[in-house]
């Protein structure tokens, strides 16, 4: 199948898929990016073989985000259900998944990654949740992070927007390595080769649902409630509008503070 936002790469004899986002730099999270995504997890879990998906970002970076542009008013009430339902199934996915991550790995890419199995990264990652800068705040980050990250963490990262480095992220068990610059491709390698490849396909697969129970209970427990929050209250505020017209229009925006 022929995509235009995603590649993929079949690695070791088709046992393992890794899924390029693209188009670079920025890699955007957008809605056909998406379904692009959707399309292909449909076709792999069809592969009795299959062992790992690997997500990574074409080029020097993982993802810039989701597109800021269909969260405006006249398409946010379509894009949130979308992007929280596509977590939701990432999250569902019976076949173990890796966000392989370098360079800047921002808001709906984050939470792209924090949804993943496992999550390496090397050095030059940089990782944030920047939707408050835009008056909004991140429905997905706000169920999963608390419950990898802690509480004190997760508001953090939330409410101010910072961005932290790969050793952060290592220290709080949000990721599970951290390697020198250039050095991502070979742990990853070696971590399949002597983790993964050894492995029962089928017993990967059961094994990953059980260990995924409760994050996955506690995701569809919250996230339409967070969806509620942000659709109704937040999106009737006139700062919500302001901030994402801002940041679309390239200029800081001005608070009316209502």
């Amino acid at each position: 199948m022929n995509y235009d936002y995603i590649k993929i790469q079949e690695r070791y004899d088709g046992q393992i898929t890794e899924i390029l986002l693209g188009p670079p730099p920025a890699n955007i999270v957008c809605v056909k990016l998406m379904e692009e995504v959707l399309d292909c997890l449909k076709e792999q879990k069809g592969i009795s073989s299959k062992k790992l998906i690997i997500f990574t970002g074409e080029g020097k970076h993982f993802s810039y985000g989701a597109s800021v542009e269909e969260h405006l008013p006249e398409t946010v009430n379509d894009m949130i259900p979308k992007f929280n339902q596509f977590i939701g199934e990432i999250l569902a996915c019976e076949i173990p998944t890796l966000a392989k991550v370098s360079g800047l790995c921002l808001g709906g890419g984050f939470e792209l990654a924090l949804a993943c199995t496992f999550l390496f990264s090397d050095k030059t990652a940089k990782f944030a949740v920047p939707e408050i800068q835009l008056g909004v705040f991140p429905p997905v980050a706000s169920v999963l992070l608390p419950f990898k990250g802690g509480d004190v963490f997760s508001s953090q990262m939330i409410l101010t927007g910072e961005t932290f480095g790969a050793d952060r992220l290592f220290e709080r068990g949000i990721s599970n390595t951290v390697e020198e610059e250039g050095g991502l491709d070979a742990s990853v390698g070696t971590f399949i080769e002597k983790m993964i490849l050894p492995k029962s396909a089928s017993s990967l697969k059961i094994a990953c649902r059980a260990a995924r129970l409760t994050l996955l209970d506690n995701y569809q427990q919250h996230i339409n409630r967070l969806e509620e929050l942000y659709l109704g209250d937040l999106m009737s505020t006139q700062d919500a509008e302001i901030g994402l017209r801002s940041f679309v229009e390239k200029r800081p925006p001005t608070w009316l503070n209502s």
